[in-house]
């Protein structure tokens, strides 16, 4: 150790990989299009934050990957064909998306941020679907009865799930359902929100899936001349920075986005070392502020 110290000695990576076959670095794939929700989540990078501190404390080295078009998705299945990485956790998947089953294919241990539609992935969820019910449940106790949902684009796991959740929410107490498409952005939030305010003029609380199409709806009920709440309230998801600062604040639903991060690599580092495969499903909570 002596003669390790006084010559600066550093073992040999490529090596040490050829022995145990590990190369102690895992992909992070980004799979979604070019101006997709992530190019707009203010929460992905606390997503890769805390996937990167979790991977530095289990002494792991990340790559960031992008599969956001046919081409982009080749060379990741290139690279990771070639033995670059020991697992691959995947973000942003949407519901067609052909790389999870073909990274399966490979038999590379892989978890997804989110469901998927490949079946042999496990995953780490928000409860998207107890979380829109329980926003809606709240804006039933508030005295709402013509409520509307803002969804985000459908073929993403976690709209459907919210939607889900709206729906089923509206059922159990005999309402009809009000929906409007929305893309999870500000822009889709207002466009919806007009649209809304035009079909159902009566409308007295919106339930919009997630805190960024809840703002654009908060600018338009502004613009409408529509007070918050007392006319109409308004509730959001993932309850991101922003929602405290809006006026009024926005009561959403928290996602912990950093909580879900940490058990999705946890999950990928059990999975390499042969561990069990089971989804995990993070609980989250209804924070009240003033839009309600």
């Amino acid at each position: 150790m002596r003669a390790v110290h006084e010559l600066g000695y550093v073992p040999n990576g490529a090596a040490r990989n050829l022995v145990t076959r590990r190369t102690d670095t895992l992909a992070v794939v980004v799979c979604d299009p070019p101006q997709g929700v992530v190019s707009d989540d203010p929460l992905f990078s606390t997503v890769v934050r805390a996937i990167s501190r979790e991977l530095e404390t289990a002494g792991k080295r990340l790559v960031l990957m992008l599969a956001e078009s046919d081409q982009s998705r080749t060379r990741v299945e290139q690279y990771i064909a070639g033995g670059h990485v020991d697992g691959a956790l995947l973000i942003a998947l949407h519901g067609t998306d052909p790389l999870p089953a073909a990274l399966v294919r490979q038999h590379l241990p892989v978890v997804s941020f989110n469901r998927t539609n490949a079946p042999d992935i496990p995953y780490v969820a928000l409860d998207n679907a107890g979380g829109a019910a329980t926003a809606v449940h709240h804006l039933l106790e508030r005295g709402r009865r013509r409520i509307a949902a803002i969804t985000g684009p459908l073929e993403l796991y976690e709209a459907r799930e919210r939607l889900d959740g709206y729906r089923q929410a509206m059922r159990d107490t005999g309402r009809r359902s009000i929906v409007a498409l929305g893309d999870f952005t500000r822009i889709s939030g207002a466009e919806a929100m007009r649209q809304l305010l035009e079909d159902e003029p009566q409308l007295d609380a919106v339930f919009a899936s997630n805190d960024l199409m809840a703002i654009g709806a908060l600018r338009v009920l502004h613009q409408a001349g529509r007070r918050v709440p007392e006319d109409v309230a308004v509730v959001g998801f993932d309850d991101i920075e922003a929602a405290s600062y809006t006026s009024p604040s926005l009561t959403s639903v928290r996602s912990p986005m950093a909580d879900q991060a940490t058990a999705a690599v946890h999950l990928l580092l059990g999975l390499i070392d042969g561990g069990p495969t089971d989804p995990v499903i993070m609980p989250n909570e209804l924070v009240i502020r003033e839009s309600t």
